[in-house]
């Protein structure tokens, strides 16, 4: 540019010196002639100066060709990463309207269910209430007959008392059934409620904002209804020649890990399927003696991992805190080693550890922290559209590596046997 410049302010100032000296011929009396050489000078500086533009303009040209280049470049790289975002966008909305949905029948499930709970729970009072006038009934000619067997020991029994007898007896039965019928509902409306909450924290992870706040009660979590483990019950596996008590096993995401303090406490699931053997009876048995824990791992590519602990329980006042110590495996840094972990669900949260349970679903053993090593997390089933990712457990280890894990077991073995892989 400043070269330019000197081209135009050179031009000029050649021009009107040519000029001047045209008018100068004329007006002389007696011209001189000049000198050629003055005019050889003039011309050069005009070529020299027509050569530096020309470099100059040269110059330029290659600088905004280059400028050019680049900026074809960053809109394709802007292209590319607008094609990416709008088609993650539709994902999402696709997900979203299954989510509506899915929340519009609950709704409508959750109306029904109302209904059916007040009208069960009519029934269920008029019940009672009847349940209450036949004992007193029965209370009443029981201490008639006691009267009728002291004052008359050798008259038999009268046939009416009997039949009597008899029909209470099976008023008493039917009153029974009724009310294991009613516990029956009662547990299934508090599972579709649970459900009804599952699909609201969803909703409002995907930023979706819906009106159910009107529709549905803004209460606590209602308890689950999983049927807990006899007390009695475990299940053990043989491993190389060892039994080891197996205390967590998930295959396929059929139970809902999401529980209560009250379940994981006592245990649920199946032991043919999907279950937690239970806080209280896994420390049952450890405080026995040293204990063994083994952690496996599969994922859908059918690898198996695994990782070994010596560890220490603690009792229900200490949140059952667990203490690890590494042994042997080809997981490393699975878990965290040598801290306090305690355990904690969505409605028992250990001191320090926020709204783990809420964020990441399921209880656990946490630190200071909340991480995605929760082997009881949520179990993702993929749908047609859904990337394949996204299945199965997701489990981050401490060396900060994400795993989609298809299966896991947690096992305990005494100490004093050897552990092999």
């Amino acid at each position: 540019m400043h070269l330019i410049k000197l081209f135009l302010f050179i031009v000029p100032v050649v021009i009107a010196s040519r000029i001047d000296q045209g008018y100068s011929s004329f007006d002389s009396v007696s011209p001189e002639p000049k000198s050629r050489f003055a005019m050889l000078d003039d011309v050069k500086i005009l070529a020299n100066g027509l050569l530096q533009l020309g470099h100059g303009l040269k110059d330029f040209v290659h600088k905004t060709k280059g400028q050019i280049n680049d900026i074809f470049e960053k809109l394709n790289i802007f292209d590319q990463s607008f094609c990416d975002l709008s088609q993650q966008t539709n994902e999402i909305k696709e997900e979203e309207k299954e989510l509506k949905r899915t929340t519009s029948k609950l709704q409508v499930k959750n109306e029904e269910v109302k209904n059916m709970s007040l009208e069960i729970n009519s029934k269920l009072e008029s019940l009672l209430g009847e349940k209450i006038l036949l004992q007193q009934k029965v209370r009443y000619l029981e201490e008639q007959l006691t009267n009728l067997i002291k004052t008359q020991p050798e008259i038999q029994e009268h046939p009416e008392v009997t039949s009597l007898k008899t029909f209470v007896e099976q008023q008493d039965n039917s009153i029974k059934d009724l009310l294991h019928t009613v516990e029956e509902q009662y547990r299934q409306l508090n599972q579709q409620h649970s459900q009804i909450q599952e699909i609201e924290n969803q909703l409002r992870r995907t930023g979706v904002q819906e009106s159910t706040e009107n529709s549905l009660p803004s209460k606590s979590r209602a308890p689950r209804t999983t049927p807990s483990l006899h007390l009695n019950e475990t299940k053990n596996v043989e491993h190389h020649g060892s039994s080891w008590t197996l205390i967590q096993h998930r295959i396929d995401g059929s139970q809902n890990f999401n529980e209560t303090w009250e379940n994981y406490k006592y245990g649920f699931g199946n032991l043919d399927g999907e279950f937690w053997l239970g806080l209280e009876k896994i420390y049952s048995i450890v405080k026995q003696s040293d204990y063994i824990l083994r952690i496996e791992l599969e994922d859908w590519e059918n690898t198996k991992h695994y990782v070994e602990y010596s560890f220490h329980l603690g009792n229900y006042e200490t949140n059952y805190t667990l203490h690890l110590t590494d042994i042997t495996g080809n997981v490393h840094n699975a878990l965290p080693e040598h801290k306090d972990l305690m355990f904690s669900t969505w409605d028992h949260k250990a001191k320090g550890h926020f709204n783990c349970p809420e964020s990441f679903s399921g209880g656990w053993w946490w630190h200071d922290a909340c991480g995605e090593n929760n082997l009881n997390g949520k179990y993702n089933k993929p749908r047609a559209k859904t990337k394949l990712e996204r299945r199965g457990i997701p489990w981050k280890s401490q060396n900060g590596k994400l795993h989609s894990i298809k299966s896991t077991k947690i096992l305990i073995h005494p100490a004093d046997s050897e552990s092999a892989e």
